[in-house]
């Protein structure tokens, strides 16, 4: 719903990282009045929801949600559960582990919950926008970040909500990096003025916070950055940057 300067609402998904941020610049660059929303899941760090306060801030966000639900009751992750974070000396030796099955850093069913949240919060706003950083090509295999899950998820919100059933909005879902690689992610969110030293991408850092750039997900960032023609300004245990 647009408010009387013609403002209109999205509730975009903030976790701190690389991606999430984008699409925040991405949501802000449309015109949009962001509502940012994070979720402190049980996830093995705080850094990352300390990153997304960061970029919520930087970015002059005036509603930031942290929601709380606990995943460690279920288990099952190596994010939510003792589970070791698997690493890897390169990204090739990432790349060459895709498609080798899905790993376990997977959350189970986690985009499903916080995009039902986000959909909840959304018809309470009369929003009809929601924005999510999935990435169907430089990523790990999770089964939530295709476009088809996407897709799937849009169909749900317009059969599941009051607002869906008596047509008062229809729900879009905004994947808007679908189908770029990191190195496009980044080049996109400089063009936007992203300060991507204000972001956390790893799935395990230090207890001093340092990300430990042999995880996916930072392998994945550093890839991003090296073909990009860019240095990841973010500080690594290892001192390995693009």
């Amino acid at each position: 719903m647009a408010d009387r300067n013609g403002v209109r609402d999205a509730v975009v998904l903030v976790s701190g990282g690389l991606d999430s941020t984008t699409v925040l610049a991405i949501a802000k660059a449309e015109g949009y009045r962001v509502n940012a929303l994070s979720f402190r899941y049980g996830q093995r760090h705080s850094v990352e929801l300390e990153a997304a306060r960061r970029v919520v801030s930087a970015m002059g966000v005036e509603r930031h949600v942290i929601a709380d639900i606990d995943l460690r009751a279920f288990g099952g992750s190596a994010l939510t559960d003792s589970i070791a974070v698997p690493k890897h000396d390169s990204a090739a030796g990432l790349q060459a582990g895709l498609g080798e099955g899905i790993p376990v850093t997977y959350v189970p069913a986690r985009n499903t919950v916080f995009l039902s949240f986000a959909l909840a919060w959304a018809e309470t706003l009369g929003s009809s926008d929601l924005f999510i950083g999935v990435n169907a090509l430089d990523y790990s295999g999770y089964p939530d970040c295709r476009p088809e899950y996407i897709a799937a998820f849009e169909t749900l919100a317009n059969l599941a909500t009051k607002a869906g059933v008596e047509g008062t909005s229809r729900f879009k879902i905004h994947a808007p990096l679908m189908m770029l690689d990191k190195a496009a992610i980044v080049r996109r969110g400089l063009e936007l003025g992203v300060d991507y030293s204000l972001t956390h991408s790893c799935y395990d850092p230090t207890p001093e916070g340092l990300s430990c750039g042999a995880c996916d997900s930072c392998l994945l960032r550093l890839k991003g950055f090296s073909e990009a023609g860019m240095t990841d300004p973010i500080r690594y245990d290892t001192g390995t940057k693009a």
